[in-house]
């Protein structure tokens, strides 16, 4: 019997067996379209969401809610209206963008952590300008108020704290070799007891004015600083009691 009419007859019988000979199937061919394939065309790379980015020639890969978690931004509309917004890819199927690879990490990392995180040296200005471009509203706020900080701060004037230190004579030299931590002496004055001249054995003792720089944000005079002012001017004073 053939293998036509063994097949037939078998379907009379309600039970379809296939012919175990595989040259039966050579003219069968797939039309189904592999999976990794159909998702590097869409600049996806597995069917989770992962997007594929290339800014500037750098390729970045993060997800797709990562990318969507500002409404209204370039990115959220790249993977949310991929017809209304056509953009090239490359051949591994990443979105083409034009822009300054170095300033998008920050940009990717402000919409993984929801903060700004800067590296050392790099320009609030740059980050600044590509947060507009990808309409990020929020971040560029926080990158001005960061500008306005810094700039406001390198026209602050520099400010001390003061301090005063009392010691005897045979003191002052172990206290001028322990100055540190930023700490100077500004000025050693001699302190005049009206008892000096009934004691011979009295040693004498010196007001010692120390200062250290200190950047005040509040634009306030540091605590301190009027005090040791006054101490200085007494000790004047006592110097020179005709002052």
């Amino acid at each position: 019997m053939s293998t036509t009419s063994s097949a037939a007859s078998n379907a009379e019988d309600g039970d379809l067996k296939l012919p175990l000979d595989a040259s039966s199937y050579n003219g069968l061919k797939s039309t189904a379209t592999p999976i990794v394939e159909a998702n590097a065309k869409n600049g996806t790379t597995n069917s989770s969401g992962w997007v594929r980015l290339n800014v500037g020639g750098k390729v970045f890969q993060t997800t797709r809610s990562t990318l969507m978690r500002e409404p209204g931004s370039f990115l959220h509309r790249l993977c949310q209206d991929e017809v209304d917004l056509p953009s090239d890819r490359d051949e591994s199927g990443a979105y083409l963008i034009d822009r300054d690879a170095e300033f998008f990490s920050p940009i990717l990392n402000y919409l993984r952590h929801g903060k700004l995180i800067l590296n050392p040296g790099m320009s609030e200005e740059g980050i600044l300008a590509e947060a507009d471009f990808y309409n990020l509203p929020i971040l560029s706020q926080m990158l001005l108020e960061r500008i306005h900080e810094r700039e406001h701060s390198a026209k602050s004037p520099l400010k001390f704290v003061y301090r005063v230190l009392q010691c005897h004579e045979e003191e002052l030299a172990s206290v001028v070799s322990a100055m540190s931590d930023g700490w100077k002496i500004v000025q050693v004055i001699p302190i005049h007891s009206s008892y000096s001249a009934y004691s011979t054995e009295q040693q004498q003792e010196y007001l010692c004015i120390v200062e250290r720089e200190c950047i005040d944000k509040d634009g306030q005079i540091p605590e301190g600083q009027d005090r040791a002012k006054l101490l200085q001017q007494r000790a004047r004073r006592n110097k020179h009691p005709s002052f």
